[in-house]
């Protein structure tokens, strides 16, 4: 565990909105240490060896391949990364653990899902949930590869509503253990687990209660069949049956009802990792791509010199970039956290949990922005490729099957928009991030004589910057006008918590792309970020549109007449550029590089 501190003001989750952050203050993977980047390289060498080579393999069911690739990933210490040294771990920080996530999730998402179901919710809640004798009896094993964990949380009437199940647990006569009977699935790693961490009810209780379990077909355990998938074709997916199956007392995973709380702190962390999942594979899928557009002659030029291809490609890279940008900025966040909580004196468990709570909203944003970032780049990536894409022959048909499931797992996108808002809304009501001061300055200059200074953007990235501060003027604007007008009940307005969902999910996006590029600007020159500064640029140009379409959408929705003349007004010059970037310019820009390179090289 990295006790790296920093001298720097810790910004709480969510006050990214209403507190300007420096660029030299974000982290970005040009500021890995060296021990990062050689397990970095270390990641990358193993997926090219046992994994990408075998591709075929995963898309014909092969589970026991799976398994294997697993066991020699625990070998080499991967399954371990955030796992305390007392418990055979290597104790990394989370940055580190976010690293091993990301490169070793992009050649196929059966490894993918199998590696972040078993380090994730498979073994994280006995790492931080469990009393010594748990974890001293469970996490070894499943941190060396020599078990292998599992979730039991879904139920047919349990989904999105965690804490609805049905599951049952009846503490015995003698009060020496439960007996839990109940159906369980979509279970991730179900074929090989040996450790499951199921949720059951006790009696009446409002929040259900979780337990280990261990994998026992003598104990009332069995399973269904092998479900056939859309994509992850080589992760065991089975439903679980339990059938008066005995579980001793001292298995309860924290208190009795704390299974609900288990439950969503562990999809916290799942929700970051998932992201971080699916950038190496944005990365690949961009480099087949690139390579097969130079490779592709038709009308006696390679594809990749026409202009609809450079359009794909660009937009491709840009989505990438953007997407490592945000989700390192935020484990570094995270870190920095759970490294104060240390040193303030908490126990790791209860420091790593505190720590990704705090920025439980940034979570969500990256859970739902990198999983519609891969579906999208693999779909351009079957563009590209022609009919070859829809040739199982290729790899882009397997990607774009396998990116799908990315929307639904870790809650689906539109739970998570939902409680990004929801969220940051409660965060406010507690004082931890000041909405109202900043939302009733909007109001204000709504009301007030617009200045007409012309601001100096003659520096490099000043009228971005200064977008960005008046795209977050329009959320405050939106959002503010929403809990006024609908208070608590605004949870019940699911489609106007959506619109500012995607509002601040592109703001905090546009805005880690740019304090990245910025930062590296200032150390290494301008002249070696061209390409970056184009993709900050072209992402951020979208950005603006998707915030000005959204924020319409809810003003037309809940304002009339003069209130809705000036909101309307407002995000007229909240979005409005003074220059407009050449957007076809930059594309061009960021795909000459790509097809020079001939691969993803940023």
């Amino acid at each position: 565990m990295s006790t790296e501190t920093t001298n720097k003001e810790l910004l709480r989750g969510g006050q990214f909105l209403v507190k300007e952050t420096l660029s030299e203050d974000v982290f970005t993977p040009e500021d890995f240490t060296e021990e990062q980047k050689m397990m970095k390289d270390s990641v990358k060498e193993f997926v090219d060896r046992e994994i990408w080579p075998k591709k075929e393999e995963f898309e014909n069911k092969n589970y026991a391949l799976t398994e294997e690739i697993m066991k020699k990933a625990g070998e080499l210490g991967f399954l371990g990364i955030s796992v305390p040294e007392e418990y055979d771990g290597l104790g990394m920080g989370f940055v580190s653990t976010m690293l091993v996530c990301d490169y070793i999730s992009g050649a196929t998402g059966s490894i993918a899902t199998a590696f972040g179901a078993h380090t994730g919710i498979g073994t994280m809640p006995i790492t931080l949930y469990g009393t010594e004798e748990q974890k001293k009896k469970y996490v070894p094993k499943l941190a060396t590869g020599e078990w292998f964990g599992a979730y039991c949380l879904t139920e047919p009437g349990a989904g999105s509503d965690a804490n609805s199940g049905k599951t049952k647990a009846v503490l015995s006569e003698d009060g020496k253990s439960y007996s839990i009977s109940g159906q369980k699935m979509w279970i991730s790693n179900a074929g090989f687990a040996k450790v499951f961490i199921v949720f059951a009810r006790i009696e009446d209780d409002k929040n259900i209660t979780g337990f280990i379990v261990e994998n026992d077909a003598e104990n009332g355990i069995t399973f269904g069949e092998e479900e056939k998938k859309l994509g992850i074709h080589s992760s065991s997916t089975r439903q679980v049956f339990f059938n008066e199956t005995k579980v001793p007392v001292e298995n309860m995973l924290a208190g009795r009802g704390d299974g609900f709380k288990i439950a969503m702190n562990a999809l916290n962390i799942g929700r970051i990792k998932l992201a971080a999942a699916c950038l190496d594979a944005q990365r690949r899928v961009t480099d087949q791509a690139v390579k097969y557009a130079n490779d592709r002659i038709q009308f006696n030029t390679p594809i990749a010199q026409f202009g609809a291809i450079k359009y794909k490609l660009a937009e491709m890279a840009t989505s990438a970039y953007v997407g490592e940008s945000a989700s390192y900025r935020a484990a570094k966040n995270i870190e920095d956290r759970i490294s104060k909580r240390l040193e303030e004196g908490n126990s790791h468990a209860e420091a790593e949990l505190k720590g990704v709570e705090e920025y439980a909203i940034e979570c969500s944003i990256l859970k739902v922005a990198c999983s519609e970032d891969i579906q999208n780049c693999s779909d351009e990536g079957i563009q590209v490729f022609g009919g070859m894409g829809f040739s199982a022959d290729t790899p882009m048909e397997s990607a774009w099957r396998d990116a799908r499931i990315s929307r639904i797992y870790e809650g689906t996108n539109e739970i998570n928009r939902m409680l990004a808002v929801g969220m940051l809304v409660k965060k406010a009501m507690k004082g931890h991030v000041d909405l109202l001061g900043p939302a009733t300055k909007v109001g204000e200059e709504l009301t007030g004589i617009p200045s007409f200074d012309k601001p100096d953007f003659s520096v490099l990235f000043a009228e971005e910057k200064d977008l960005l501060k008046r795209l977050k003027k329009v959320f405050l604007m939106v959002a503010g006008s929403a809990v006024q007008k609908f208070g608590p009940k605004l949870e019940e307005h699911q489609q106007l918590l959506l619109a500012s969902a995607d509002i601040l999910i592109e703001i905090y996006m546009a805005e880690s792309a740019i304090l990245r590029t910025e930062k590296n600007v200032n150390r290494f020159g301008e002249e070696t970020q061209k390409e970056q500064i184009a993709m900050s640029k072209l992402y951020l140009y979208h950005a603006v549109d998707i915030v000005n379409q959204k924020a319409k959408e809810g003003i037309v929705s809940f304002a009339e007449g003069d209130e809705q003349r000036m909101m309307l007004m407002g995000l007229k010059r909240f979005t409005k550029y003074d220059n407009h970037p050449n957007v076809v310019k930059l594309r061009n820009i960021i795909a000459e590089k790509l097809t020079t390179e001939n691969m993803y090289c940023y």
